[in-house]
């Protein structure tokens, strides 16, 4: 039997902690063949998408597909994107949330040493060691 992808369900539990919490959940995606949106709203390939009850209709967020209708530019659109074309998915106010690495990412492996050695990572600039260590976003394969 095929094992259960996590991701679909990371990104259901995302979405909820922020409609929960009166944030706005935003998708960042990975704009490939099978990704239906707006192509004039795409930047170098990829397109953060708001996708709070107040920006996304009828919202399905399935094991295989998020799918939803959108305005853009006060034009309603169909937007569909694969689980697998999702980077992550965060609160627009408070940046926090799930990174993820697309399958079939060559940076893959650049991205899996990161996490497993971050001792080595120097803290971000103008900040000290213990709040250095503090992460926003976590790589789920």
């Amino acid at each position: 039997m095929k094992e259960l992808s996590t991701k679909p369900y990371l990104i259901r539990a995302i979405y909820e902690w922020c409609s929960d919490s009166g944030l706005t959940p935003y998708l960042s995606v990975k704009v490939d063949a099978q990704t239906r949106v707006p192509n004039n709203f795409v930047k170098d390939g990829e397109i953060i998408l708001n996708i709070s009850s107040d920006a996304a209709h009828h919202l399905t967020l399935g094991n295989d597909a998020i799918q939803f209708s959108a305005r853009f530019s006060g034009v309603s659109r169909e937007i569909s994107v694969p689980v697998g074309a999702v980077q992550g998915i965060f609160a627009k106010e408070t940046s926090q949330g799930v990174l993820f690495t697309l399958e079939g990412d060559a940076s893959t492996t650049q991205a899996d040493a990161s996490i497993e050695e971050p001792a080595k990572l120097p803290p971000p600039e103008g900040t000290s060691p213990s709040t250095g260590d503090k992460r926003r976003f976590q790589i789920v394969k």
